[in-house]
């Protein structure tokens, strides 16, 4: 295929327009847990490592809600595309079906998730105040995956700036929330990381009832049949949902689940080095938000191609993207190398924590790209809706070369937190290189799974 600059530029200009609010969507659904972990710090190390240490474990959860709601944006974008957009309506009809059972599973299994503490061995003076937060949070889960199901409609239709909005007001509602609760103020006892956990909860549930509001009320989504009676369960529709979704959750659950086994393995270490290794993976975690979000926007452009079963704007899409993302991943790279101490300094004034979270932040700046193009690359491979050999790289990559080698070199080779952060480098570039190359085959030949042609998920009301 002959490369067409002008075709580049109007794909990365298109995808850039379509990624920033999906990238400040993200960011500020990422914000809550920075939010969390600066008012935590500020309370003292104990307090910010039993929230942390809790997050990760309920992040566990959260991706995988998202995963299985991430079949909505391509499913949308290729109806969208195909010109189907009555179809729309029925298709989210299901997906709540899908977003209301897996949130109330998710709720049970976030309040029984202590034995993961044992496990994984975190310290025992903390698991008292991490349960605290995980009671505290889980009942959010409901409105969490009616969110992202809610966002997922609205961003496979090209629409990402409700999800900015939305987001962005949870977050001016949570800071002083968060601060109220944790510290006891207006009255309130000090409640620690049990008061952090309770605020979240709230938040989520308000971003939820706005979103829902302003989607079945917008004059942009009226077409769409969202306000007609609701659609019966179609097992069917269901069942072809989830085989999309469910794979990209267990893609998502391999990798956060590899950096949550990371973070629960530190916990052996103390709660200095844990608090460290937690400042540093939120500073990691907040830049990821940005190739996420552009992620984000290349399975809608690749959908919509997908959809009018035009493989070279498929490849072009793809491609674009992952060029862009790794411009921000060498921007993303150079402040972390550059600025350790002062990045580490916003979290924390405990010198030791600090110290400790520069030489991890360091380690994460050469992350950067790896993490960047194993994101791109499985954006690209969404919106194919190719998601089941994906799922598998993953597994390999994460759990087949990223936790054991994290593993042997901090605990058999006594490098500690250090360790683990390279066996992290190991496995997301193992991920980015496989996932790219899955992509690159896919987009040149134009093969890709049937269901993202021209006939995606017929639904009957």
């Amino acid at each position: 295929m002959s490369f067409d600059r002008a075709r580049a530029r109007r794909e990365i200009g298109a995808t850039v327009r379509l990624a920033l609010p999906m990238i400040f969507a993200q960011l500020s659904a990422m914000a809550p847990n920075v939010v969390d972990a600066v008012l935590a710090g500020h309370q003292g190390a104990h307090t910010q490592a039993s929230v942390v240490t809790g997050v990760n474990i309920w992040v566990l959860a959260l991706v995988f809600g998202l995963g299985t709601m991430m079949s909505v944006p391509p499913t949308v974008a290729q109806l969208d595309g195909a010109g189907r957009r009555g179809e729309v309506g029925a298709i989210f009809h299901q997906a709540l079906y899908i977003a209301w059972f897996l949130g109330a599973i998710m709720t049970f299994a976030v309040w029984h998730a202590s034995p993961l503490m044992a496990l994984f061995g975190v310290v025992e003076s903390m698991r008292a105040d991490v349960t605290a937060f995980l009671h505290a949070i889980c009942f959010a889960a409901p409105a969490l995956t009616t969110y992202f199901a809610l966002r997922g409609l609205s961003e496979g239709l090209s629409m990402p700036r409700p999800s900015m909005y939305f987001s962005f007001g949870g977050l001016l509602i949570l800071a002083p929330l968060g601060y109220v609760l944790m510290y006891g103020k207006l009255g309130f006892p000090v409640m620690g990381a049990r008061g952090s956990g309770i605020a979240t909860a709230i938040v989520l549930w308000l971003e939820m009832i706005g979103f829902a509001i302003y989607v079945f009320r917008h004059r942009n989504y009226r077409d769409l049949n969202l306000r007609q009676r609701m659609a019966k369960p179609d097992l069917k529709a269901i069942g072809q949902l989830l085989n999309i979704g469910l794979p990209m959750a267990v893609t998502l659950l391999m990798e956060a689940g590899m950096f949550v086994a990371v973070a629960l393995m530190i916990g052996r270490l103390g709660e200095t080095v844990t608090a460290s290794h937690h400042v540093a993976l939120n500073v990691a975690s907040v830049a990821f938000m940005i190739p996420l979000g552009l992620s984000m926007a290349i399975t809608v452009r690749v959908g919509n191609a997908a959809g009018r079963r035009d493989i070279k704007g498929v490849r072009y899409a793809g491609m674009s993207g992952i060029a862009l993302v790794l411009v921000t991943q060498f921007v993303s790279s150079g402040i972390m190398l550059l600025f350790p101490v002062p990045i580490a300094s916003l979290y924390t004034s405990d010198p030791a924590v600090i110290a400790m979270a520069s030489q991890l932040l360091i380690l994460a700046g050469f992350f950067q790209f790896s993490d960047g193009i194993q994101v791109a690359s499985n954006g690209a491979l969404r919106g194919l809706k190719d998601t089941r050999v994906p799922m598998g790289i993953t597994m390999f990559a994460y759990w087949g070369v990223g936790v054991p080698v994290g593993w042997y070199l901090a605990f058999a080779h006594d490098m500690g937190a250090r360790g683990m952060w390279m066996g992290l480098i190991a496995g997301l570039s193992m991920a980015a290189i496989l996932l790219f190359l899955r992509f690159w085959r896919s987009s040149a030949t134009g093969r890709w799974p049937e269901d993202a042609g021209s006939t995606p998920l017929p639904i009957h009301t």
